[in-house]
């Protein structure tokens, strides 16, 4: 029988999600949780991967097991045995062909970053004390981003991703107030920004480089219009070789064309839609 499992982790302690041969990935700790508790190999597979240090909230995955396993005792013992990095929200018996990472249809990325100093932060937000960032500037460069598109620019260099198209369906900076400035009375007002973005899928360390280059339009690196012609339309799909815009720049790589990936651990894969 066929049940699914809402989790979330902390990604510090791990390399990603999936299984890694020297490393340790979330994927074959939760493995080797349920394959303890079941007394039986279990085989578990998840929505999708996450890069080390990402994290993850309300992340599904699915195994396979004997018909009639008390979840809820299920649930109990795998959260006393897990790490303190992640942790079982649920798990529910669902069709036999049901499938975490093929009959999602919506997942969700979130990025933090903070401009000032702040130690309750730096766990899980980016400090970026760049003096001036134009905040509208990136929020319309990343309006570019709407709707499918080829996104090999930003993927990472050897990847294995058979196309390179997606559909977003929202892409904006925020600005928000920390709980423990909230608790205060205070506002986050310019020091504390989100990044979010929802698509069908995503590339290889996609949202990491996306948030670089529009952090770089933030700057005035990059124009509105050079970051648009980064996002290159479906017809490109399938297309190999340099960019169109790369020209006589030999040995030039489409990834290269962006700018640099933020680091992981401000990132957060914060839903995923069925």
């Amino acid at each position: 029988m066929r049940y699914s499992i809402k989790l979330s982790y902390s990604g510090a302690d791990f390399c990603g999600w999936q299984v890694q041969p020297d490393a340790p990935s979330v994927q074959q700790t939760l493995q080797e949780a349920l394959s303890t508790l079941l007394h039986a190999a279990v085989a578990v597979t998840g929505a999708g991967r996450t890069d080390t240090g990402v994290n993850a909230i309300g992340y599904i995955a699915h195994f396979d097991a004997a018909e009639g396993l008390d979840t809820h005792q299920l649930c109990y013992k795998l959260n006393a045995i897990l790490p303190r990095s992640v942790v079982v929200h649920d798990i529910a018996p669902v069709a036999d062909d049901f499938h975490a990472r093929f009959d999602a249809t919506r997942r969700e990325y979130t990025y933090f970053l903070h401009r000032v100093k702040d130690p309750f932060m730096d766990a899980y937000s980016w400090l970026y004390t760049f003096p001036e960032v134009d905040f509208a500037a990136m929020n319309e460069a990343a309006q570019a981003l709407v709707g499918q598109h080829d996104f090999r620019c930003f993927e990472k260099t050897g990847a294995d991703s058979k196309t390179s198209l997606c559909t977003v369906t929202e892409a904006g900076w925020h600005r928000y107030t920390p709980t423990h400035l909230a608790l205060t009375g205070r506002e986050g007002g310019e020091n504390y920004w989100y990044f979010r973005i929802s698509a069908d899928r995503f590339l290889r360390n996609m949202v990491r480089a996306v948030v670089g280059t529009l952090l770089e339009v933030g700057r005035g690196k990059r124009t509105v219009a050079d970051f648009a012609a980064l996002v290159l339309p479906p017809s490109f799909a399938g297309l190999t070789g340099e960019s169109p815009d790369a020209g006589s720049q030999s040995g030039m790589t489409m990834r290269s064309l962006a700018g640099e990936s933020v680091p992981g651990h401000a990132l957060f894969l914060s839903e995923i839609r069925y």
